[in-house]
């Protein structure tokens, strides 16, 4: 019944019942699909627009909502009661974990001092006609360390662990061949990090004279989600990058 439902609706969009799963799989796989991220998410976003709303309605059911940012070309998806930016949801709230994980305490920190450093060069104009901003490895060593009192892992396959994860949720881009141990080491950090972490996280990240680790430890352990944005996906899910 379902199928022949949606191969009906399909029809004049003219796209293929497969085709409509690959979006479905993709973003119930990596939580976002950004069309500047790959040849891959390019066709799949441009998929995405012709069946849109199919798509919404299909996801909804299962109570997932999307973000689309039209400006950036990206749609991310969220789970049931995650807190979106601009998109209140009274009728849900969060029960368990479902298929949410808990983001590392390292990774936490890096994605929060990704979203001070990007609003700190979209005051300053320092951004590129994508929303993309580039910071070097050493300008994020030192903005980790002023801002949260921490430091990116000594260990380069740790660092590259994490960011590669950080890129699975389009949150940086970087050239995996480059030497993370290097100073000189640059990426991009991705206008997606706006609908990662919310303003008012930001606000209160900024607003801290003085940051306690040992508070700012005790908060990832109880309320991960929250600080980042309430959109990470299972990490059994996101097994590889974009090819």
């Amino acid at each position: 019944m379902i199928n022949t439902f949606i191969t009906e609706q399909l029809k004049t969009s003219g796209i293929r019942q497969e085709e409509f799963s690959e979006i479905l799989i993709r973003l119930l796989d990596y939580g976002v699909i950004c069309r500047n991220e790959s040849q891959v998410e390019c066709a799949l976003y441009d998929r995405y627009l012709q069946c849109k709303n199919l798509v919404e309605d299909y996801l909804q059911i299962i109570g997932i909502r999307l973000q689309h940012d039209r400006q950036f070309c990206f749609v991310r998806a969220y789970p049931p009661g995650a807190e979106i930016p601009g998109m209140p949801d009274d009728e849900n709230s969060p029960f368990n974990s479902g298929f949410r994980s808990r983001p590392s305490q390292q990774e936490v920190a890096v994605i929060l001092v990704l979203r001070a450093e990007y609003e700190k060069a979209l005051r300053e104009g320092q951004i590129n006609e994508k929303g993309q901003v580039l910071l070097s490895l050493e300008g994020l060593a030192i903005a980790i360390n002023n801002l949260l009192k921490r430091s990116l892992p000594e260990s380069l396959v740790e660092r590259k662990k994490l960011f590669i994860r950080l890129r699975q949720l389009r949150l940086i881009q970087f050239n995996i061949e480059d030497e993370l141990d290097s100073d000189e080491s640059w990426l991009s950090i991705q206008p997606t990090i706006t609908s990662f972490v919310t303003e008012e996280i930001l606000s209160s990240l900024m607003d801290e004279t003085t940051f306690d680790t040992n508070t700012a430890e005790e908060q990832t352990d109880e309320e991960p989600e929250t600080i980042a944005g309430n959109t990470l996906f299972s990490d059994t899910t996101t097994k590889k990058e974009n090819t």
